[in-house]
């Protein structure tokens, strides 16, 4: 495959500047066979960036500028994929930022938030992965510029990251508690349905026991009654009957007693 499309494939994605992708490992039955077997002997193949001519010396910019690659390697790890039986890699652009590019950067990530159809407000991982390319760009453009400060705002960027990820796992676990929070009560309020269900039936019994314990109570008293009164007209009869005895009594007594004056 050609090394422009391998360029779009690794860096369509991102809005990080990196160099032209290269060429790392090309495995053995992929490469073309030569005489003396050359090629071949190696698992592993190195695309030069540049050459340089034999006994130069490296200048303090050039220095300078491994050593701000070496610290951007280390902010923004090279990518690595693989295509085609060939693996790639691509690191991260030294080239300094211009204002001009600072606009550009504003104006694809405007793009890309429109493009992916990012939320404006509240969690949305799409707006949030554009962001964080953005803000790994704006790092490399800062390292490059004063590495002090880039190394400072990469940890900014670890630190917005931890704390994102410690609030994803407390979204997770809260989220999960309220699930089972859910279960628990959906369990409770299924029980306490079925213990209303057992109530319910032992009040309709105690209400029939109840109702049943009325009428015989309502039969207890009207026999009273009845027994209350025959006692009464009898107690009454006795007492007239008793009355009229005495009467009689007294009335042979006096007509016994009177003969004898």
């Amino acid at each position: 495959m050609a090394e422009g499309g391998s360029e779009d494939f690794a860096s369509r994605n991102t809005l990080v500047k990196y160099n032209n992708p290269v060429l790392v490992v090309t495995h053995a039955e992929k490469r073309p066979a030569t005489a003396g077997g050359l090629l071949g002997s190696s698992p592993t193949e190195l695309s030069p960036r540049s050459k340089t001519s034999p006994g130069a010396v490296p200048s303090a910019v050039a220095e300078s500028r491994k050593e701000a690659e070496e610290i951007l390697n280390s902010v923004l790890p090279p990518r690595c994929w693989e295509e085609d039986g060939q693996m790639w890699m691509q690191t991260v652009s030294s080239t300094p930022a211009t204002r001009q590019d600072v606009i550009n950067l504003q104006e694809m990530l405007d793009t890309r938030l429109q493009q992916t159809q990012a939320r404006e407000t509240g969690i949305c991982p799409v707006r949030r992965e554009l962001y964080m390319q953005c803000f790994d760009e704006l790092i490399r453009q800062v390292t490059i510029n004063c590495t002090e400060r880039g190394l400072l705002l990469l940890r900014v960027r670890d630190e917005i990251a931890m704390s994102m990820e410690a609030y994803e796992t407390l979204y997770c676990s809260s989220v999960a508690f309220g699930m089972r929070k859910a279960l628990q009560a959906q369990e409770g309020k299924e029980s306490l349905q079925s213990l209303v269900t057992v109530l319910q039936a032992e009040k309709k019994v105690l209400e029939n026991t109840i109702s049943d314990m009325k009428i015989k109570a309502d039969q207890v008293e009207r026999r009273n009654a009845e027994l209350r009164a025959s006692e009464e007209k009898k107690h009454a009869e006795e007492i007239a009957f008793l009355k009229k005895t005495s009467a009689q009594l007294k009335a042979q007594l006096e007509g016994i007693i009177a003969p004898k004056k």
